[in-house]
């Protein structure tokens, strides 16, 4: 396995990733394929917190200089919080997108679910598929 993907994190077919963290909230952010994808990234729209997801809806989206893409839930829940440091620096989610550049923490409605997106074996096998 590369390191490219770590092996802590669970993945969508959309390039999401989610951890699921030791207080019970899950955090979620956008794979390094995504970031090379999209390219430079310009501006992240987020949901306010407080606000429902449910699996596979939109919540957002990256605008990069390549395009607009919108961002879909993996999971469902409610928004804890976000990540503030990318409205002034959104390249964060280019520089680090396993840190620094992640996008939203939520409380999912089953934390179960998490076991249900890909494990990063599945992901790299997606990523290999796609190439």
């Amino acid at each position: 396995m590369s390191d490219a993907v770590p092996s802590n994190l669970r993945y969508t077919r959309d390039h999401e990733w989610a951890r699921g963290e030791d207080d019970g909230t899950v955090t979620i952010g956008i794979t390094a394929h995504a970031v090379d994808q999209l390219g430079d990234i310009t501006m992240l729209t987020l949901p306010e917190p407080g606000s429902k997801l449910e699996t596979g809806e939109s919540f957002g989206d990256v605008d990069s200089v390549k395009a607009v893409s919108e961002l879909f839930a993996p999971l469902a829940g409610e928004v804890t919080s976000t990540n503030d440091q990318l409205d002034a620096s959104p390249e964060l989610v280019n520089a680090a997108p396993y840190g620094a550049g992640w996008l939203v923490t939520l409380r999912p409605t089953d934390r179960d679910s998490l076991s249900n997106l890909m494990d990063a074996i599945a992901y790299e096998k997606l990523l290999a598929e796609t190439e």
